[in-house]
This record gives C-alpha cells, structure tokens and sequence, in this order.
C-alpha cells in the first residue's frame, strides 16, 4: 500500500471483468456483509488476472432507485469514500482484495452513521482473510 491518506488510481475497481466476477451469481470465492446502511461484497482477486499493485481496489454503489436525485448520491458517494479513505487501514496489507460498498438505506444519512458501518464491514473483512 502507498504511504499518505490520499486514494491513488490503483486503488479504483474499474475492470469491467473484475466487477463482472464480483457481481456475477453463484461466483466461487465472493462473500458479502451487511452493516447497515451499507453493504459490502468482496472477493480476493486471482493471480491469473493483471494487476497494477497488491492493493485493494474498491468501487462505490449508490442506486438509482433508492436515491432518486444525482446531488443525493453523489453526496452519499462522496461520504463513503472518505470513510474507506480514513479506514482503509483496517485491511490487510499485501491480500489484493476487489471491495463493492452498496448503500442500502432510502436516504442521505449523516456520515457519524456510515462511519460505524465502515468500521465494521472492514473489520469483518480483516477477520476472514
């Protein structure tokens, strides 16, 4: 993992396989926790498939039809993010995790609630490697 709190490029799930794998029904190695007002969805990346560093990449899903208006989800996006950003640190080091966060809950919640959440689902994660 690179040094600093700043979220560097590698650390962005873009591949449309990876996300395809990770969502994909009946995927062999992908688990999934629920803290609400989150949910997270992960699998250890395989070491056939190219990679950029041994970090964890992660993607952000906020749905359209639980928060209907664009200003709404990308403030509940932006909150998220800065709570893997603060935390991040709860994951092992070296393991190349590929990481989903869904928001479940049906409105914009302060960010003392997601923080919790966070904590949590990293945690977890940390527990079942």
């Amino acid at each position: 993992m690179k040094k600093g709190l700043r979220l560097y490029k590698d650390e962005k799930l873009c591949s449309e396989t990876a996300i395809g794998a990770l969502f994909a029904r009946g995927s062999e190695g992908v688990t999934s926790r629920l803290a609400y007002p989150l949910r997270i969805v992960w699998r250890v990346a395989p070491e056939d498939e190219p990679r950029r560093g041994d970090c964890a990449r992660f993607l952000i899903s906020v749905p359209k039809k639980r928060l209907r208006h664009a200003v709404d989800r990308v403030t509940v996006r932006r909150r998220v993010r800065e709570q893997y950003r603060l935390n991040r640190h709860l994951i092992p080091e070296g393991v190349p995790y590929e990481i989903a966060f869904i928001y479940v809950a049906d409105s914009v919640l302060p960010t003392s609630r997601i923080l919790p959440a966070m904590q949590r689902l990293l945690g977890k994660l940390s527990v079942s490697n």
